[in-house]
């Protein structure tokens, strides 16, 4: 059973189409990648299924139920966090917590259950204006699962975060889903962290579904746009050798990547740098499949 279902939805701003007739679903007990660049609907989506925006068209079903006509008592069973956290600086993570658990009349033992489980127990008397960046991105989880959601949606939580804090919110996330049952809905630009995050991925791009599924059909799919990756003594000089070829190369990582059609080519990228007094040190066809994807089904058009 999915506990997101979203069907034909459309949204525009003035005459302008964000999203174009999606179509969303998200199994209960997933962890779901909702995966785009930046503009490519994502935050409108999760707005939309929080009610913050008025639909315009299409529907939208969470825990069997439209949103249209159950909202107040959808939005029981859901927390959220879209871009940064909304706290009161001058107040402790105890104190901020509280004045929310007056509103959902949660019992008080609930502060510190949640507190625990986003490790924030030990903060006591300090204030949030001197929590790091990712200390607030926890507190922000924290506020959405004061009322024990089923169901969590966040949007860029780990944008800004230091490598640590990024390993630290995806282990806490692991957590939630797998020892609470927590169903996540988490939006991402990237690709790398979602992989090894998510156990189902949506990709959206100009407002439009690419791909939707489980992150191992993502995994098993084969790129059509194969790519080379190569690394030389001059990577600038090989650079600039290659598109006088006509080949479209870019940088990425320390490495020359650009595209591949045949293992002849291949060959002849080799024999054109070393005819140039080039030395090439590594050269491999094919690359990181699910980035080559990633990469197609965002670039591709309508």
């Amino acid at each position: 059973m999915n506990c997101v279902e979203v069907r034909e939805l459309v949204h525009r701003y003035g005459g302008d189409t964000v999203l174009g007739g999606i179509e969303l679903q998200v199994p209960r007990g997933s962890i779901y990648g909702f995966l785009g660049p930046n503009g490519a609907g994502k935050t409108t989506t999760l707005r939309l299924l929080l009610g913050l925006l008025k639909k315009q068209q299409g529907s939208i079903t969470l825990f069997g139920q439209s949103l249209d006509g159950h909202r107040i008592e959808i939005l029981r069973k859901v927390g959220a966090l879209i871009e940064s956290p909304s706290v009161y600086d001058h107040l402790t993570a105890v104190e901020n917590l509280e004045l929310l658990r007056r509103v959902h009349r949660c019992p008080p033992r609930r502060i510190q259950e949640v507190l625990s489980l986003v490790d924030l127990a030990d903060t006591k008397g300090k204030s949030a204006r001197q929590f790091s960046l990712g200390m607030r991105q926890r507190l922000g989880i924290a506020i959405a699962l004061l009322h024990g959601p089923e169901l969590l949606i966040l949007d860029e939580p780990t944008n800004g975060l230091d490598p640590n804090g990024i390993i630290e919110m995806r282990a806490l996330l692991k957590r939630l889903n797998r020892e609470h049952g927590i169903t996540i809905l988490i939006s991402s630009h990237l690709l790398a962290e979602v992989e090894r995050l998510v156990t189902d991925v949506g990709v959206i791009s100009r407002g439009v579904m690419r791909f939707q599924g489980p992150m191992s059909e993502l995994k098993r799919r084969q790129p059509r746009a194969l790519t080379l990756s190569l690394r030389t003594n001059d990577d600038g000089k090989a650079l600039r050798i290659l598109a006088e070829q006509g080949l479209g190369a870019r940088t990425d990582d320390g490495r020359l990547v650009l595209p591949r059609s045949s293992d002849g080519e291949v060959a002849a990228v080799n024999r054109c740098l070393v005819s140039q007094g080039l030395e090439v040190y590594e050269l491999s066809a094919g690359g990181n499949d699910l980035e080559a994807n990633f990469m197609e089904l965002i670039e591709a058009r309508p």
